[in-house]
């Protein structure tokens, strides 16, 4: 957290009753985001925010750093759901929300190493590079062209990240690289600016219709905003929304100038290559590469523990990946730190955002590990949803969506379980033989990509 422009310093907890307009559970992105749209919108309004730890203290500090335009449901599962015009309404709308946290980063004086160099990712075996292809076919055939995705040859694509192997990929220019924690801070200081109250060290016990009951007090508003994401299943009543996967991470020393020659990524993209078990980096302001992957198991019961943040082994498979991908590290380049952190997945893979008029209940969140961007548009909609204003953001196919509950124990377990070692065995697969796996074609099956 040394990079971090805050001190950390705990917000006051909540003391006693209070009335608000809005009280929103949860201080990352979501909860942060909604609150900042609703004071600027209404500054009348009182806001109260509430947080079990810090502001940013969940994936929102500690992510990869995407803000990105991507979904975790494809263009052909909105389709299916809601019809072609949905799903690109819904892709265009994160396209625009890129910029839109830029633009107020930059509005807010947020210092949040902003860097809008698109996405490259890699295809390095035979099945990754059909996978390139069907990707970009996909989002042409939903309205987009070669200015949001386009496949690059083997030369193009390593002359944007010289990693090993590669035979071709994909670039979007729709993705910024980001210092997460110091985005989700900064917010946190413009939502305060704008007369929103968050309280930290502050865990709701339990919430309902116009009431969130903390230890030290209880908030009573006519809407109340669940913003938890991976934390959700803690929640009374919740354990069966969202499954908390955790995703960890490892950043390197500062590299020196003649090895980020080799290596490329000149306008700092973000990266990742066409595995099934996502691997994702960056190349960071101050000159180092943050990498992180999936791997870690399900816990059961949806438990989410601090040990659960580090797993030695998933560490050691992240550093030798980054070896595989760029020999030029060898074995002396550093882990300066290493990190995790649950990120929140619905059983349909289908993020959602939406409010109950009847209870005034409001969510938002299930973005499988995709919420810098998704997050923002999550709080623009929200912010609508409450004030009651019709806009294009409100008709959008993720509006009032609910995802079916996850199995209960010990099916959750193992399925989930299950759907890892599936994507690390098609994986293996395929490095072998380079031709697709028959598990990866089941996996999309199961979660309906």
């Amino acid at each position: 957290m040394s990079s971090v422009d805050d001190e950390l310093a705990p917000r006051p907890a909540l003391d006693g009753d209070r009335i608000a307009d809005v009280v929103i559970i949860g201080a990352g992105y979501t909860g942060l985001w909604t609150a900042y749209y609703l004071a600027r919108a209404d500054p009348s309004l009182q806001i109260v925010v509430l947080e079990k730890k810090i502001a940013g203290y969940g994936a929102s500090g500690r992510n990869g750093g995407w803000c990105s335009a991507l979904l975790p449901s494809s263009p052909s599962a909105l389709a299916r759901r809601h019809g072609r015009d949905a799903a690109i309404a819904m892709q265009h709308a994160m396209y625009a929300t890129v910029d839109e946290v830029g633009r107020v980063a930059a509005d807010e004086g947020i210092d949040c190493h902003w860097s809008h160099g698109g996405t490259v990712t890699l295809a390095r075996t035979p099945a990754q590079l059909l996978r390139a292809e069907a990707a970009v076919a996909e989002t042409h055939a939903y309205g987009g062209t070669d200015a949001d995705l386009a496949l690059l040859d083997a030369d193009t694509a390593a002359g944007r990240c010289a990693a090993d192997g590669v035979l071709g990929g994909t670039y979007t220019p729709h993705c910024a690289a980001i210092h997460p924690a110091r985005l989700v801070r900064g917010l946190a200081r413009a939502a305060q600016r704008r007369g929103v109250t968050i309280h930290e060290q502050t865990p709701v016990l339990a919430y309902g219709p116009g009431l969130a009951r903390t230890p030290t007090g209880t908030v009573r508003a006519p809407v109340v905003v669940r913003a938890t994401e991976g934390y959700t299943a803690s929640l009374p009543g919740a354990g069966r929304a969202v499954a908390p996967v955790y995703s960890l991470m490892i950043v390197t020393e500062p590299l020196p100038d003649e090895v980020w020659q080799r290596i490329g990524l000149a306008q700092r993209e973000t990266f990742s290559d066409f595995r099934h078990l996502i691997i994702y980096g960056q190349r960071t302001a101050d000159g180092r590469l943050a990498f992180g992957g999936r791997g870690a198991p399900y816990h059961f019961r949806s438990r989410v523990r601090p040990e659960f943040d580090r797993d030695p082994r998933v560490f050691s498979s992240l550093r030798r990946t980054l070896g595989e991908l760029f020999p030029v590290l060898g074995d002396d380049v550093a882990v300066a730190r290493t990190w995790g952190g649950p990120l929140g997945v619905t059983r349909d893979w289908t993020a959602s955002v939406g409010l109950d008029h009847d209870t005034g209940l409001a969510w938002a969140g299930g973005y499988v590990g995709d919420g810098v961007g998704t997050a923002n548009l999550a709080g623009r909609t929200l912010a609508d949803l409450i004030l009651g204003a019709e806009s294009e953001l409100t008709g959008l196919p993720w509006v009032g969506h609910r995802s079916p509950r996850w199995e209960p124990e010990p099916l959750r377990w193992l399925g989930v379980n299950a759907s890892l070692r599936m994507m690390t065995a098609a994986d293996e697969a395929e490095a072998r033989t380079g031709r697709p796996s028959r598990r990866a074609a089941l996996l999309g099956r199961l979660i309906g990509h």
